[in-house]
């Protein structure tokens, strides 16, 4: 969006574009008038010609499409890696020739850039779950009992007698 001030607003370039096409001025006399150059003037005159009064509209600088677009293939590859191996942008480059700031890229437009939103255990991306309202949430008790010397604690093995102490007389 152009600000208030500038040379071309919408309305300065449709009085710029009919000067030369409606009223057949040249496109030089036309842009000294406006303190433009002369391509620009003719820039928005060609475009005036082919879409009217809605040409002179701002745009978008954005590419209509990319031209060396990485291959959905190599896409593939790299997101298996990330999953599978969890390995860096750095790593997966030196593997599959390619920069790792493409790589980085790659893996930021698959929401795959942090390995935080890769579960570590199964490769999968973590889900999340969403509730209607807060509090509505569901409560999990896990209870860690295989890795405990001894086979666990009193309450899966149950309490061992007191020992008494005997006093020798």
């Amino acid at each position: 969006m152009s600000h208030a001030n500038a040379a071309l607003t919408p309305r300065a370039r449709l009085r710029l574009a009919r000067l030369i096409v409606d009223e057949g001025w040249p496109v030089a006399v036309a842009a000294r008038r406006l303190d433009v150059s002369w391509p620009t003037a003719n820039r928005w005159a060609t475009r005036y010609a082919a879409m009217g009064a809605e040409g002179m509209a701002d745009r978008s600088s954005r590419p209509h499409k990319v031209a060396n677009k990485t291959p959905v293939h190599r896409v593939k590859q790299v997101v298996h890696l990330r999953w599978k191996k969890r390995l860096s942008p750095v790593e997966i480059g030196a593997r599959l020739p390619m920069p790792a700031s493409t790589v980085h890229a790659m893996l930021t437009r698959c929401r795959l850039n942090r390995l935080s939103h890769v579960d570590a255990r199964t490769g999968e991306p973590v889900r999340r779950y969403e509730h209607d309202r807060p509090g509505a949430m569901i409560h999990v008790d896990v209870k860690k009992l295989g890795n405990t010397p001894g086979g666990g604690g009193w309450r899966f093995v149950g309490r061992a007698p007191k020992a008494t102490a005997t006093v020798p007389r």
